[in-house]
């Protein structure tokens, strides 16, 4: 048996793709919506997978990093074309350095670049 939750945050950035042939290869911008998804098998003493304000913090700490910000110019994303996929690598990674990997594990991020496209990366 496993256990997950999931926390949503927003945040607005800009990015342009590189090697793409259409409009998306010009510098543009997003609101961007995250949805970090956590697991346990064994919930904490008061029943939790996780405090949803712990999920909240987590995240805040992660897309803070990319809030208002033109993604290309990130360190990571100077190599790493910043797709909704790579974007969503990015926060999983990221947000798996600030859980308490002894008992839960982050399990998977979505992120929708508009209301019809979503990007998922998850174990």
């Amino acid at each position: 048996m496993k256990f997950t939750v999931y926390r949503e945050i927003f945040f607005s950035s800009a990015h342009r793709l590189r090697n793409y042939n259409g409009k998306c290869e010009n510098l543009h911008g997003h609101n961007w919506r995250v949805r970090l998804y956590v697991s346990t098998k064994k919930l904490d003493e008061t029943g939790f997978v996780i405090d949803f304000k712990e999920m909240d913090r987590i995240l805040k700490d992660v897309t803070d990093k990319l809030d208002h910000q033109n993604i290309n110019e990130l360190p990571f994303f100077q190599e790493t074309n910043p797709t909704a996929e790579n974007i969503a690598f990015f926060i999983f990674n990221e947000s798996k350095k600030l859980v308490d990997n002894n008992r839960i594990t982050v399990s998977g991020v979505s992120v929708w670049e508009s209301e019809k496209s979503c990007a998922t990366v998850e174990v």
